[in-house]
């Protein structure tokens, strides 16, 4: 199974993107979503997440307030709405689905996104 991001690409500072994240073929609705990302040089580190049924989110401090994660259990699709964006957001970002009940996890090859005048 191979969870496909899109939606990545240059944008300028205090614009924004919109991530995508497809997982054709996964009983969707028992998965934790969540989006990560790793910018050069840097661990990789965990953006925001949202629970199976997309009522509990979770961000990290430096998106508090930015960014938004969705998710769409009838289409299988994760989001990430990225408003603001600054030059430090500029990185690969991955989408990755867990359940610790059914010890599964999947993650995509990632999508860039770079912010830059």
């Amino acid at each position: 199974v191979q969870l496909v991001e899109s939606g990545g690409g240059l944008v300028q500072p205090g614009g924004s993107l919109r991530l995508s994240c497809a997982a054709p073929g996964l009983t969707f609705r028992i998965y934790d979503a969540s989006w990560h990302r790793q910018a050069p040089g840097k661990e990789r580190e965990l953006v925001a997440t949202v629970t199976t049924a997309g009522v509990g989110t979770n961000y990290g401090d430096s998106v508090k307030g930015r960014f938004t994660i969705s998710r769409d259990n009838a289409e299988n699709m994760v989001y990430l709405q990225m408003n603001s964006l600054k030059a430090e957001d500029t990185a690969v970002y991955y989408c990755h689905l867990g359940s610790r009940r059914y010890g599964l996890d999947y993650w995509g090859k990632g999508t860039l996104v770079t912010v830059s005048s």
